[in-house]
């Protein structure tokens, strides 16, 4: 046939013939299209066909989500615009170019798939087109794409970071996917907040495509969002011209097209964000392991098939006299080959090796433990509190690297820019509740440090997806005791992201966190808490405890010119301690991580500790001095790593250890630390086991 153009659309749903006379696609579009639903649907078939041959150790589909992803795919640009997806959107890797041999790879767990074989099946990840690794986890995506937007906005308006350091193109736009479950996760409105905030940098180019299947698994929508839809929910938005808003059935893929045409303008012109609400059917059950008909009637099942995609498009291919089925069935035929082929090279494909597990868990290439991160001190007659340390590091750092990004509550001067002007004169500036950030947004402009909203989640699931881009942002979380939002975005988000893509992206993040006990009374329980031992067995996660300005300074100096996530833990009751003062030891000073310091020597017995007990271990010890008691006292420095070598040393030396922390008694990290010694080192065997003794704060007297 020659190439036309061709009017095909009808609206099947009343909210279709809202978006007027479709687009015209040539015919070797609509074929395209026609491929694409019947590779993906077909795809998922042979996995099922596979997983009944304990080929497949899961299967989840795409089947009736294939109309709207494939007509999405033709208005991306590859490589250009960034992709968050979700397990259902395997009609929209084949128009980016990811193939059905590349699919089943990553169904059958490959050694050359996209993650080396740790990824479920269809959790996306294709670096080439920026498609950014997807976990398992039910709408995290949304904050990181958030991030992710962020950070093309910033390089727009940053003449400093150009496309040959970091990837960025102006046009581009950040897309998000989800299912209607999804929207249910706070996680997702955090995300659409953020995106239309109404900033003096303008708004986000961010499309949010929410693929409303009705269920999430077997809830029913009227289970999930008041009214019923997550457009009526967000219609506020829409009224104030903030978020466009656009429903269209997602089982018309000339309709969908025409939809994603029309706000492309929105979203790469105007820079502002737009959320397509498309209905669509799920005719295959959840997932292999789910059965739809011990929730949904018959009748229920036979109205969605009417609907069904694969059987409507290519009828109204024929009808409109696009194609003829002998047409189709060609496409068929080289569709079904090529996916036959690809199943029989998956299933002969080379399983990972066991050992391949702990490989890309941190980088490959940049080691923070290393002599690297090993330099001397140059002394400045500046000398400095902890607090006061963490500032200086941040004005240097932002100065040498244009691509630190600062935010979180309260770590602003100000909150609005035309009151920067005023600072000193007229008001103070905040700069964080403990200053740490004080100066900076006046210094490098609310474009590099400003406030973000009051959720921790948004705090470090942006942090996640500007590091992803390859931002360094620097996020703060005002207290440990309030990181428990952002817990699924650091355990199974930001720690892991490197490891699941097999090396394909990384999360260098920096997330400084105020910790340790310094209130009493009824406040402490809320403002007192220490988080290292929660978060210290999250491989991925590196975690720095500085107990004096010094340490801070090196420590933090590291964070951030690694590679890899790091939960920086400043004890407030350390801050302003005048006796931890310190000389500051020069823009370049670093001190590697997993390198204890030992404070004091001594041959009696062996303290390991860190953060605010180190200062009370060590007059302890100096009292216990006058006694004739001679302790070395080790100041672990880092949690992860932490330094088995000088523990081993210094116990083999004392042969006693005792283990101070300020956390819990049991299942603390002191605990980690004792069981360490009592199962690793042998080296004292022959002259009776070491003497082991844990202590915890509250054993010490009050914090402080």
């Amino acid at each position: 046939m020659n190439e036309t153009t061709t009017e095909i659309s009808r609206p099947r749903r009343a909210m279709a013939s809202k978006l007027g006379a479709a687009e015209p696609l040539s015919t070797s579009q609509l074929l395209d299209l026609y491929r694409w639903i019947y590779t993906s649907r077909r795809v998922d078939d042979m996995e099922l066909k596979l997983k009944k041959q304990s080929r497949v150790y899961f299967q989840i589909n795409g089947a009736g989500h294939e109309a709207v992803l494939a007509s999405l795919g033709m208005i991306v640009r590859p490589g250009v615009d960034w992709l968050y997806c979700y397990y259902r959107d395997r009609a929209l890797m084949l128009p980016l170019g990811y193939s059905p041999a590349e699919m089943l790879l990553d169904a059958v767990g490959a050694a050359d798939s996209s993650s080396g074989g740790r990824q479920m099946p269809s959790h996306w990840s294709v670096p080439r087109v920026n498609v950014v690794t997807k976990s398992s986890c039910t709408g995290t995506q949304f904050l990181q794409s958030l991030g992710c937007a962020q950070a093309g906005r910033y390089m727009t308006h940053n003449p400093a970071i150009t496309p040959d350091k970091i990837k960025y193109d102006p046009e581009e736009i950040t897309i998000v996917t989800g299912g209607d479950g999804a929207t249910s996760e706070g996680e997702f409105f955090e995300a659409v907040n953020a995106a239309c905030l109404e900033t003096p940098h303008g708004q986000l180019p961010m499309l949010f495509v929410i693929e409303d299947n009705d269920y999430a698994i077997s809830v029913p929508k009227s289970q999930q969002t008041a009214g019923g839809s997550i457009s009526k929910f967000l219609a506020g938005l829409s009224t104030e011209g903030l978020l466009e808003i656009v429903e269209v059935d997602g089982t018309d893929p000339v309709a969908c097209y025409t939809t994603f045409r029309r706000v492309e303008k929105r979203l790469r012109e105007e820079r502002r964000p737009v959320l397509v609400h498309a209905h669509v059917i799920r005719p295959y059950s959840h997932s292999e392991s789910d059965d739809d008909r011990t929730y949904k009637t018959p009748q229920m099942r036979e109205e969605e098939q009417k609907r069904d995609p694969l059987v409507n498009f290519p009828r109204d291919l024929i009808e409109r006299g696009v194609a003829t089925d002998a047409q189709l069935e060609s496409i068929r035929r080289d569709v079904d080959a090529q996916i036959e082929a690809a199943a029989v090279a998956a299933v002969a494909a080379r399983r990972p090796e066991a050992a391949a597990v702990t490989q890309y868990v941190t980088s490959p290439t940049v080691d923070p433990t290393s002599d690297r991160f090993a330099t001397a001190p140059q002394f400045e007659n500046l000398e400095l509190t902890m607090i006061q340390g963490i500032n200086k590091v941040l004005f240097d750092e932002m100065a040498r690297n244009p691509g630190i990004v600062i935010f979180g509550e309260d770590v602003a001067d100000v909150g609005q820019d035309e009151l920067l002007k005023d600072i000193p004169a007229v008001i103070k500036g905040k700069g964080g509740v403990f200053k740490a950030t004080a100066g900076l947004q006046k210094q490098y402009g609310s474009l590099r440090v400003y406030n973000s909203q009051l959720a921790e989640a948004t705090i470090v699931g942006a942090a996640t997806g500007m590091a992803t881009r390859g931002l360094k942002p620097v996020a703060e979380v005002q207290f440990s005791d309030y990181i428990w939002p952002a817990m699924m975005q650091l355990v199974n988000e930001t720690a892991k992201i490197r490891w699941r893509s097999n090396n394909g992206f990384s999360c260098p993040a920096v997330i400084r966190v105020a910790t340790g006990g310094y209130l009493g009374g009824s406040g402490a329980v809320y403002h007192s808490q220490s988080v290292e031992a929660t978060f210290a067995h999250i491989p991925g996660l590196l975690i720095a405890y500085p107990s004096t300005a010094l340490d801070a300074i090196g420590l933090l100096r590291t964070a951030i010119r690694c590679d890899d996530p790091v939960l920086f833990l400043e004890h407030k009751r350390l801050y302003r301690q005048p006796i931890l003062k310190s000389q500051y030891p020069g823009a370049e000073f670093m001190i590697p991580f997993g390198r204890a310091r030992i404070p004091r020597q001594g041959k009696g017995l062996t303290v390991v500790t860190y953060g605010a007990t180190v200062l009370k271990s060590m007059a302890i010890a100096d009292k216990l001095a006058a006694e004739g008691i001679d302790i070395e006292v080790i100041d672990l420095r880092t949690i992860v790593p932490w330094d088995q070598n000088t523990v081993a040393e210094s116990v083999r030396k004392t042969s006693r250890v005792l283990v101070v922390h300020e956390d819990v008694r049991s299942v603390g990290f002191g605990a980690e630390i004792a069981a360490w010694i009592g199962e690793n080192d042998r080296s004292w065997q022959g002259r009776g086991f070491p003497a082991l003794f844990l202590i915890t704060e509250s054993r010490l007297g009050p914090a402080g």
